[in-house]
């Protein structure tokens, strides 16, 4: 992933988006998204809601997102247990219809650029009594009390986080929830799974392309949950949540069979898996990217499995939602050379 927030674009020529992609590069018309236009922003991702708006393949569209706590920590004496309610957190917005997609196509989501929103950027990170990933929780019960609230809040802008005096981290932005529909069901914007969701991804960042499996007509895309920065695991169970202003091209291709989602960035090709135990999310990535490998670079499969032996990366997504997200990925000059 690239440290800035506007790598160069040259690489996009020959990328899957490009060269399957319906709009075949080429950029259509600009929408913005602001609060006004959303209006409610959504808990819930599915096929049920009313979309906000209906754009072609190529179209680019500027959104304005909230923080994962729809804004509602201003100060660090607040509490979190009594501002806060499960799973009333991670407010999306959408869902954007996209003309002609339907069901066995995929979705191509490309991040141009975060920025921060605000007269005065600021990021929130919390401590959240039975969240996180070193502390008991809904799902790994245990009788102790849980860890003490914190909220640490800090002024940001387009370079830097002002953690502290003592340490000033990169802003590194990523976009923690893209996702499209289930075909079905109506899922919480915590839970990751096979339609995206809450990955918390950060290679889900500027200068990448993330494809999501459509399974509803007009794909139904809901994108939300921006991070300043954050470490793999996010394991405290928050990063650097703020309101951003995120631009992001969509595009189509027809037909592209896949299960789960995939990523790409200048350097790498990533499948995504989301489940627990950690063991099983990494299973499934890993499997998808032997898969692809065989389907789309002329592998045989069992010498993809092998050879990612050798030269697989794995990147750790969240490591605290009902289901955990890991990417396995495969650096291009290596694929590619086959």
């Amino acid at each position: 992933m690239s440290d800035s927030n506007g790598p160069s674009e040259r690489w996009l020529d020959g990328s899957i988006m490009a060269r399957q992609g319906v709009a075949g590069g080429r950029v259509g018309q600009t929408y913005r998204l602001t609060e006004a236009v959303q209006g409610d922003y959504h808990y819930t991702i599915g096929p049920y809601s009313e979309p906000v708006m209906e754009i072609d393949p190529g179209d680019r569209v500027v959104v304005d997102t909230r923080d994962a706590f729809d804004g509602k920590i201003q100060s660090e004496s607040d509490s979190p247990s009594e501002l806060l309610r499960m799973p009333f957190l991670n407010p999306q917005n959408g869902p954007i219809s996209v003309r002609g997609a339907e069901w066995g196509d995929v979705l191509a989501v490309y991040i141009e650029e975060m920025r921060t929103r605000g007269e005065e950027p600021t990021g929130t990170c919390c401590m959240i009594p039975e969240f996180g990933a070193l502390t008991g929780t809904e799902h790994t019960a245990i009788l102790n009390d849980p860890l003490p609230e914190r909220v640490r809040r800090m002024r940001l802008d387009d370079e830097y986080i002002y953690w502290s005096e003592r340490n000033v981290l990169r802003y590194r932005p990523h976009i923690g929830t893209l996702s499209v529909s289930p075909e079905i069901d109506s899922i919480n914007a915590l839970t990751p799974d096979q339609h995206g969701g809450n990955m918390d991804l950060p290679d889900m960042a500027p200068g990448s392309i993330t494809y999501l499996p459509v399974r509803v007509p007009g794909a139904r895309l809901f994108i939300g949950d921006a991070h300043a920065s954050q470490g793999d695991g996010e394991v405290c169970g928050t990063a650097v949540e703020y309101p951003s202003t995120t631009t992001i091209r969509v595009d189509l291709i027809k037909s592209w069979h896949i299960t789960w989602p995939r990523l790409e960035n200048e350097e790498m090709i990533m499948a995504i898996g989301s489940a627990r135990p950690l063991e099983d999310a990494t299973r499934i990535a890993y499997r998808e990217l032997v898969r692809w490998m065989a389907a789309d670079y002329g592998y045989d499969q069992w010498d993809a499995y092998m050879m990612l032996s050798q030269c697989g990366r794995v990147r750790l997504g969240n490591f605290v939602d009902p289901k955990y997200t890991v990417g396995a990925g495969a650096l291009k000059k290596i694929v590619e050379t086959h």
